[in-house]
């Protein structure tokens, strides 16, 4: 007998408002300021929970990105093996978001994976415990469990609750996937950004200390951005592709999207400063 679907859990996009790099350690890591928001679109993936503990991922992309590399996979293995649980489970993903496009995909996949089985195999971790697993994954997967807007520093772990502006934004998605590993290995990336305490970065003008470089090399992006400046402030989120524009009102966002030339493609939605999992985990 099979036990019920939980269905629906989502895996929502985020956006980052600004982007400063400040330095590279020693270590090769950069020390970076940037400001997490979510937004109310996402990938949804629905569990179905077995007594034994083989996982099993149905996707449409499992063409695209191996099994053993899928951090769906990966973040379920590692809370297996966290908790020593014997349960496994069938884990369907409806993929919504485009990859590589700096809103957190792939992240946000694992994080929804660590909460809801955390959840559904009662394995009871804290939500610091499921950071800590997440983070050994991908240093975004934290600001998807946290769940709350944030502004993160350091290598991106250290995280501060923050309350901007639930905008409307249009996202449009370049068909080209940009490695985040390259970027910030490049020699012309601006590293230099002054860090500034939490007040002067909420009020100054926001930007993205990888635009200048990613719009440089992926004309799509230039092409994207140029076209959205045109009706709103507008940067790049992350690393790229995506670019967003930023709305007061949602009906000004529909105006523009539908303005869109027939060679882009994109989405409106709204920032949301509470993330949409912790909502779907509060109803269980």
């Amino acid at each position: 007998m099979h036990s019920p679907l939980s269905s629906a859990w989502p895996a929502p996009a985020k956006l980052n408002l600004f982007l400063h790099i400040n330095h590279r350690r020693d270590d090769g890591y950069h020390e970076l300021q940037t400001l997490f928001q979510f937004i109310d679109y996402s990938d949804y993936l629905d569990f179905r929970i077995t007594q034994t503990p083989e996982l099993v991922l149905h996707s449409s992309l499992n063409a695209v990105v191996p099994q053993h590399d899928n951090l769906i996979l990966k973040a379920a293995k590692s809370l297996q093996a966290y908790t020593q649980c014997s349960q496994g489970a069938e884990i369907y993903l409806d993929k919504r978001l485009p990859m590589g496009g700096g809103i957190g995909g792939g992240s946000s996949n694992a994080a929804t994976t660590l909460v809801a089985l955390n959840h559904l195999w009662n394995t009871h971790l804290s939500q610091k415990e499921l950071c800590d697993i997440g983070l050994k994954l991908g240093a975004d997967i934290p600001i998807f469990i946290n769940g709350s807007s944030s502004l993160a520093e350091g290598v991106g772990e250290r995280l501060t609750p923050a309350q901007p502006v639930e905008k409307w934004y249009l996202i449009i998605t370049p068909n080209v996937h940009v490695s985040t590993a390259e970027v910030f290995q490049d020699s012309k990336l601006t590293r230099d950004t002054p860090k500034l305490p939490i007040e002067a970065l909420m009020s100054a003008p926001w930007h993205n200390d990888c635009q200048k470089l990613v719009t440089e090399r992926y004309p799509q992006v230039a092409n994207a951005l140029a076209w959205l400046l045109e009706y709103a402030p507008s940067r790049m989120t992350g690393t790229g592709a995506c670019v967003f524009g930023e709305f007061e009102q949602h009906q000004q966002a529909l105006s523009a999207l539908a303005k869109l030339p027939p060679k882009m493609s994109g989405f409106v939605a709204q920032g949301k400063n509470i993330s949409p999992l912790t909502l779907r985990l509060a109803q269980r």
